[in-house]
């Protein structure tokens, strides 16, 4: 990439990572700091986690396509602004059902898909893989250094303390779009179902599933651990940096070389079933396996190794497949396929460890997964064509 790609790549990652570096705060501490609100149960946990991927998922194809129709900078700035007013209701909160309610307000401040729309119109198309890796990359490390201050911000200001930050984060990725290009619109095409055809083709839907698939794993198993820390005495809540930071370090090491034989040297298909194994071994592991420090640590690892591996590859697959003048449309798609998961993950996760027990979350998500290994089988192998 020349410098202004690369300048252009670092901002765009820097509002995702940003934003994102907010919600995966929560992860690791809501199932366990919940009980400081009035009316919380296991079920209205999962669905403060969940209700964030519902409405960002009602609202990503709308700020996709407004994105197409008007730019994408004007629906930058409205995403983030509900995300903060979304934020300030949640830290001001008392009773777990106006946490749900400002987590529904942050989720329609849907910007993922617009995000990765301007980043793909103005990076060249032999650079646009590298570009979407590098954005990928930075919400894992999000995904990480959240993970490791979350808890200790919780164990000092509570969740109120978290949102708080999350409204401050908000702000500052406004300011990093305020530093972004003003491009033009590029496409003025009416939205109908011909428009929806091409954008759900088998191939794009089969990345659309893997997005949901990940991400359900993800709101669900965050569900599950935090309270096995607690329930297994394996390390105090505002300690788990001592956890989380060994497993985030081994992660590191494992995922690169697996994106660059995805990236570098056409491999995604072969990688993307790898990491789904890797993700299913991990659940297996916490399901089977009487926890310790060092068997949750290893287990730990595999799923960030998977996770991490998986959220870098698949958006620069996807905008290597999606047609130009209706990515912001594809993308769209690919982060409702997100959110849906998220929600989905974080509500029936959240039922299934109501009605049966906390280790039963383990059971949906590897039922799923072998579900999703199977579906990823049948990709084509020529994913790098542009769909027309």
């Amino acid at each position: 990439m020349n410098s202004i790609e690369r300048i252009l790549a670092l901002k765009v990652s820097l509002v995702m990572a940003t934003r994102m570096l907010g919600l995966f705060m929560l992860f690791p501490v809501i199932s366990v700091y919940a009980n400081e609100y009035q009316n919380t149960t296991p079920f209205l946990i999962g669905l403060a986690i969940g209700i964030y991927g519902l409405t960002q998922a009602f609202f990503q194809i709308p700020f996709g396509y407004l994105s197409d129709r008007f730019g994408r900078k004007p629906l930058l700035y409205m995403g983030l602004s509900l995300f903060f007013l979304g934020s300030v209701l949640a830290a001001n909160s008392t009773n777990v059902f106006y946490v749900i309610l400002g987590r529904a307000l942050q989720g329609s401040g849907a910007i993922s898909a617009v995000l990765m729309a301007l980043l793909a119109d103005s990076i060249s198309e032999e650079n646009r893989s590298k570009a979407n890796a590098f954005v990928g990359f930075q919400i894992g490390l999000a995904f990480m250094l959240s993970l490791l201050i979350g808890p200790s911000i919780a164990s000092i200001a509570g969740l109120s303390g978290i949102f708080w930050i999350i409204a401050l984060l908000s702000v500052v990725s406004m300011t990093i779009v305020a530093s972004l290009p003003h491009a033009k619109p590029i496409n003025y095409y009416r939205l109908s179902i011909d428009e929806f055809r091409k954008v759900l083709n088998p191939r794009l839907l089969r990345l659309d599933f893997s997005a949901f698939i990940l991400h359900l794993t993800l709101a669900s198993g965050f569900i599950v651990l935090p309270l096995l820390l607690v329930e297994n005495n394996i390390i105090n809540i505002a300690d788990n940096w001592k956890l989380y930071l060994p497993a985030m370090m081994m992660s590191f090491v494992g995922m690169v070389p697996l994106i660059i034989l995805a990236e570098k040297l056409q491999k995604t298909k072969l990688i993307l079933l790898l990491s789904i194994a890797l993700l299913i071994i991990s659940q297996l592991l916490f399901y089977k396996l009487r926890l310790n420090f060092s068997i949750f640590l290893m287990a730990l690892t595999l799923f960030f190794i998977a996770f991490n591996t998986i959220e870098a590859i698949l958006p620069s697959l996807l905008s290597r497949t999606a047609n130009a003048s209706k990515r912001g449309l594809a993308m769209g798609v690919f982060s409702t396929s997100q959110f849906l998961g998220t929600f989905f993950g974080g509500a029936i996760g959240g039922l299934i460890y109501d009605i049966f027990s906390l280790n039963s979350v383990f059971l949906f998500t590897i039922f799923m997964a072998i579900i999703w290994w199977l579906v990823i089988l049948t990709l084509p192998q020529n994913n790098n064509q542009t769909e027309k």
